[in-house]
């Protein structure tokens, strides 16, 4: 692709930016379609923008209020960004919204904000907006305007939220509340900045809440509030903007990993309708001035994301965002989720908030990690491998750390317990999504080993218990149960990257005459992808020449192989299929299964795969991979882990040979 099919841009700079092509100004046109096709949605004061698609829980006015406030903030980013130079019905749009919105007898009025309601996370992002924008609307406002705001803010004050992110919706509002001298609670703002400290597990990385929660909410909520709260608080900030921006430019350092060449992100997690908020952790380095990216990566991250969502038809044809990934595909997300929740995109903006002549905008492209070279990184405290191959621009995560289950709850992961497809599988990429929509979740085909009952129920992967994760390996067991079945049985995998290939090594524990099913990343498209299989094997390959396959290596004796075919049930496209192996008839206890994943936008020959690695196993004992370049890696048991490959280089982040 190189159009975006609904945007009217300027003509690329191929100088300045070599890769994208993209300038400050594909960014200021990009945002002022999308706030332009607002407008017709808007209730007549301009309080709330009540967008076509599926409402949420939460319903129509709170949904309408969700599409000012959301919105508000790309504004701000818009108008400060200009220093107020701006159509000046853009300002008066939103000034007009603040004064009907908060008219407690209007007809547009906001709900007010009471405990662990929607509108707190919304009120953050008015709060944020008031403060970027102040000089041009908070301080025209007329006097009662503010008055009414204040008012609606101050249900905040001794207010509980959910104990997770929204934490940070209270502490960023109540600055703002303080900002202005309004009321406001310090101990509020204290308690919950001193609570996510709980969360912090190093590396950067917090988990969002208790548990094993690791996404891009990270990004886009646990550093970007704390760091728009400091902008805030300014020097009140009781020294804790240094431990922010420190772990901040931690984390940097890891997250341009996570992107494809062609800018996408790796598709993992929930929300990820919010699309382009993924972009918010790097602005926001650049705004704290703690970013360890250089200026032109910076750009060239944001733009490279920006562009593939544009040439991909979003925003759509009317210029608005919809509940999905590209098109509209609501297994994307959540009941929480309604028609403008998407415009918490609006973070990926604020890289708009940096003046024109800052060097992220000034400086020449610099190419992402995986356009230099393929690319291994360990990141121990989500429990993730990441592998990026130059050649097909692929990034993709290995996942045996986030199951976004709270601790000891009767969904947490335990025995029994449900599961989310954006969370569970083994594997995710920037290429593939999980299958997702409730009936293609339910048979857990792709990226995940299971145990099937009789009627072909499989055994869920809840909770995620780590092992190991380091250079290129990590591992993680759980606890799979059947239904109607008391017995808990132990799954254990390894996974060991080899350039492109992910191996995995599974220790499982089944009842005699059980079925074990195993798949690998289901690829989709707007055609139906071709399947192919023969023995050991089996690949799905889209129009585009992407390719999923999954080979037996060990254990697999007497299984078959196919590709499942589905429909509407992926984000990437409405035709999918994922390739997989299944053997029936287990003889009970414990067995070592090995196989190899592989995905591709080169030409794969699964059935040549098959002879790449030799195995070398023996009961419990540990198992050997042996590669054609003479690489060899031992697996022992899920404890102790596995050694580092030994004509390889290990660490937290390697380029990779061969």
């Amino acid at each position: 692709m190189s159009v975006a099919p609904h945007l009217r841009l300027p003509p690329p700079d191929r100088l300045l930016s070599s890769r994208t092509g993209w300038t400050r100004a594909h960014w200021e046109v990009t945002a002022d379609r999308m706030l332009d096709a607002l407008v017709p949605y808007a209730t007549p004061g301009f309080a709330q923008y009540r967008l076509p698609g599926r409402s949420s829980w939460s319903g129509i006015v709170c949904d309408g209020l969700e599409g000012f406030a959301r919105s508000f903030l790309l504004a701000a980013c818009r108008i400060a960004g200009a220093g107020g130079a701006v159509e000046p019905a853009l300002t008066e749009r939103y000034a007009a919204g603040l004064a009907a919105g908060t008219d407690p007898d209007g007809a547009e009025a906001w709900p007010r904000i009471t405990d662990c309601s929607q509108q707190m996370v919304e009120a953050a992002s008015i709060a944020v907006a008031l403060h970027e924008t102040r000089p041009w609307i908070w301080d025209r406002l007329d006097s009662g305007v503010r008055e009414r705001v204040v008012e609606w803010f101050s249900g905040f004050v001794g207010g509980r939220t959910w104990d997770n992110n929204w934490r940070l919706f209270q502490v960023v509002s109540e600055q703002f509340l303080a900002s202005v001298g309004a009321p406001y609670s310090r101990e509020d703002i204290e308690s919950g900045l001193d609570r996510i400290e709980d969360w912090y597990v190093g590396d950067g990385w917090y988990t969002d809440g208790d548990g094993q929660n690791f996404d891009y909410y990270i990004g886009w909520a646990m550093h970007l509030y704390p760091l728009l709260w400091s902008r805030i608080a300014g020097p009140d900030d009781g020294g804790r903007t240094t431990a922010y921006r420190e772990r901040l430019s931690r984390f940097l350092e890891d997250y341009p990993h996570f992107f494809g060449s062609d800018g996408a992100p790796v598709h993992q997690g929930r929300s990820l309708t919010y699309r382009f908020a993924a972009l918010a952790p790097v602005w926001m380095g650049a705004l704290a001035d703690c970013t360890p990216l250089a200026p032109g990566l910076t750009r060239r991250l944001a733009s490279g994301t920006m562009r593939h969502f544009a040439e991909r038809g979003v925003p759509d044809g009317r210029g608005l965002l919809t509940l999905g990934w590209y098109d509209t595909f609501l297994p994307a997300t959540q009941p929480y989720s309604g028609p403008a929740s998407p415009y918490w995109a609006s973070k990926g903006f604020l890289g708009l908030l940096l003046p024109p002549d800052h060097p992220v905008w000034t400086a020449r492209e610099l190419p992402l990690p995986v356009e230099e070279g393929d690319r291994y990184t360990a990141l121990p405290a989500p429990g993730w491998l990441l592998h990026g191959t130059r050649h097909d621009g692929i990034v993709r995560l290995v996942n045996h750390g986030s199951d976004h289950g709270a601790p000891d709850s009767p969904g947490s992961g335990q025995p029994g317990g449900e599961e989310d497809p954006h969370y569970a599988r083994f594997a995710y990429s920037t290429a593939t999504a999980p299958e997702s929509a409730p009936h293609a979740a339910a048979r857990g085909i792709d990226n995940h080993l299971a145990l099937l009952a009789r009627d072909g129920t499989p055994s869920r992967r809840g909770r995620i218990h780590r092992t190991h994760c380091a250079g290129r390996t990590a591992g993680s067991w759980y606890a799979a149960r059947l239904p109607g079945d008391d017995r808990v049985f132990r799954i254990g995998t390894t996974s060991v990257l080899h350039g492109p290939w992910e191996i995995r090594v599974h220790r499982i524990d089944a009842p005699p005459g059980a079925t074990v099913h195993e798949g690998g990343h289901a690829v989709a498209h707007t055609l139906r992808p071709d399947a192919t299989s023969g023995p050991g094997w089996a690949m799905a390959r889209t129009a585009e020449g992407l390719s999923s396959a999954m080979v037996a290596l060990h254990g697999w004796d007497g299984s078959t192989a196919q590709v499942a075919r589905d429909v509407e049930s992926n984000a990437y496209g409405p035709h999918s299929a994922t390739p997989g192996l299944r053997l029936e008839g287990h003889p009970g206890g414990r067995s070592v299964l090995v196989s190899l994943v592989a995905l591709s936008r080169d030409t794969l020959h699964p059935e040549a795969l098959r002879h790449a690695v030799s195995v070398r196993a023996a009961g419990d004992g540990p198992v050997t991979l042996a590669f054609l370049d003479g690489t060899t890696v031992e697996v022992g048991t899920e404890s102790a882990g596995a050694a580092g490959p030994r004509s390889c280089r290990s660490g937290a982040e390697s380029t990779m040979e061969g």
